[in-house]
């Protein structure tokens, strides 16, 4: 799961359901651990009783969100996101046209990772979508 950290992103709601879903289909939640996009899927996947894995920039937990049920401080700054699109089975974009969400969805792309998008970036080998039941519903395909 990758998007925006800014916690005013106007993708809050699509992303708790996002993490809903996957939680409540036995998925476990990867994501960078901070807040705005990140904070909502945690959100959603810890409140239906997932597993929500933190991969975050800096060397120590701080400024994790509090939904995370595993917090990873990695140091590695924005070589995470490589750590993220290599650990995940499938990548869903939410909004963001952020160069941090791109660099997720290129990686994941270029390790063969299935790639949906919901308002997010367009390009080539992005799958995009118009809901978040139809996001998880092709990852988990």
């Amino acid at each position: 799961m990758c998007g925006d950290s800014d916690p005013r992103t106007r993708h809050k709601e699509a992303a708790r359901e996002v993490g809903k879903l996957l939680a409540e289909a036995g998925a476990v939640v990867l994501c960078g651990g901070y807040g705005g996009v990140m904070e909502a899927v945690a959100e959603g996947a810890a409140g239906a009783g997932g597993t929500v894995v933190g991969i975050l920039s800096e060397a120590d937990r701080a400024g994790a969100n509090e939904y995370l049920t595993v917090a990873l401080a990695t140091g590695l700054g924005q070589a995470r996101n490589a750590v993220i699109a290599t650990a995940s089975d499938a990548v869903i974009a939410i909004g963001s046209a952020g160069w941090g969400t791109l660099s997720e969805i290129a990686h994941a792309r270029r390790l063969g990772r299935p790639v949906v998008g919901l308002d997010t970036w367009k390009v080539e080998g992005l799958d995009q979508v118009a809901s978040p039941a139809e996001a998880v519903g092709r990852v988990l395909a």
